[in-house]
């Protein structure tokens, strides 16, 4: 039954509720005072947990936001009862060092954002198929694909790995390989990427020597 409010719960002041008792907007969950709540009793916004006055919680009883451990007042907590930031573990008010390959860095994950930025690649875990790119063994496989014109195919993770990396500029390479600990065994390991084949370019310049121009090059190794 919907009301004059477009809800379809019970008891709602809010608009758009999906959920009962709201007085915020747009909630399927109840007893929310929030907007966007899919969890319960939450006065914050956007929350998937329960009793959060922050916003973006997946954890409960969280006053800090974008947490998805439990009873956080800091912010991007994975573990519990923290007042500083990012943490996984329990009671912590400072933000902890970044790990990196195995070992521990000199960097909370703030420093390290203001002095590496972020020159991250987007890794495409579904790629649309067009038919005229499908293989036969993918035709016989794939339902529907004729209707649709191709399907959408899901990669593993390291042939994700492998078509972003063939598609990343060189600066975005350079970003990873310039992690701190960086160890190309273990990048190796974990995205199936070897980033220590090298290949020679050879770039052409022109000189000029006594008033008379000539052409020389340079070998670059390009990763």
């Amino acid at each position: 039954m919907i009301d004059k409010k477009n809800n379809t719960g019970y008891r709602n002041s809010g608009d758009l509720n999906s959920g009962d008792y709201n007085s915020g907007d747009l909630n399927s969950g109840y007893r929310n005072s929030g907007d966007r709540n899919s969890g319960d009793c939450n006065s914050g916004y956007r929350n998937s947990g329960d009793r959060n006055s922050g916003d973006y919680n997946s954890g409960n009883y969280n006053s800090g936001d974008y947490n998805s451990g439990y009873r956080n007042s800091g912010d991007y907590n994975s573990g519990n009862c923290n007042s500083g930031d990012y943490n996984s573990g329990w009671f912590n008010v400072d933000e902890p060092k970044m790990r990196f390959f195995g070992k521990e860095s000199i960097y909370t994950l703030s420093e390290f954002k203001e002095k590496f930025g972020s020159q991250d690649i987007f890794l495409p875990l579904n790629v649309w198929r067009s038919e005229n790119d499908m293989t036969a063994d993918e035709k016989k496989e794939v339902k529907g694909w004729s209707e649709m014109g191709g399907y959408l195919k899901t990669l593993s993770y390291k042939e994700a790995w492998a078509k972003a990396w063939s598609e990343a500029s060189q600066e975005q390479k350079d970003w990873y390989k310039n992690l701190p600990n960086f160890d190309k065994n273990l990048f190796f390991e974990i995205t199936g990427i070897k980033i220590d084949e090298v290949s020679l370019k050879v770039k052409k310049v022109f000189v000029e020597v006594d008033g008379k121009k000539y052409i020389a090059t340079i070998d670059q190794i390009i990763n």
